[in-house]
């Protein structure tokens, strides 16, 4: 099992930076792929971004240039911080811990990130 707390959420005006932190514990392994996802009601929940063991990053088209995702494996924890904020980036940003080779998908509980016009 995995556990996944998330922190750094909260009310920003647009243009603003917030810095996102997700804390795993319990049966970590550092080959997995951590990432972090956001959802808004009445929409799918959509990657923003996630990075490998090694580093490699994968961004979504709307983040790019604006986030940067990082990870401390001695810390088994990964980061997203969010500059030049847009409102439309209001959403719940859950974290997420996946090793899909061995069918281990776990999710944090999630943290509202609203960006104010």
């Amino acid at each position: 099992q995995v556990q996944l707390v998330e922190s750094g959420g909260g009310l920003v005006q647009a243009g603003g930076s917030l810095r996102l932190s997700c804390a795993a514990s319990g049966s970590i392994f550092s080959t997995a792929i951590m990432g972090w996802y956001r959802q808004t009601p009445g929409k799918q929940r959509e990657l923003v971004a996630n990075i490998n063991s090694g580093g490699s990053t994968n961004y979504a088209d709307s983040v790019k240039g604006r986030f940067t995702i990082s990870r401390d494996n001695a810390k088994n924890t990964v980061y997203l911080q969010m500059n030049s904020l847009k409102p439309e980036d209001t959403a719940v940003y859950s974290c997420n811990y996946r090793r899909p080779w061995a069918a281990a998908n776990y999710w944090g509980q999630g943290t509202q990130v609203t960006v104010s016009s």
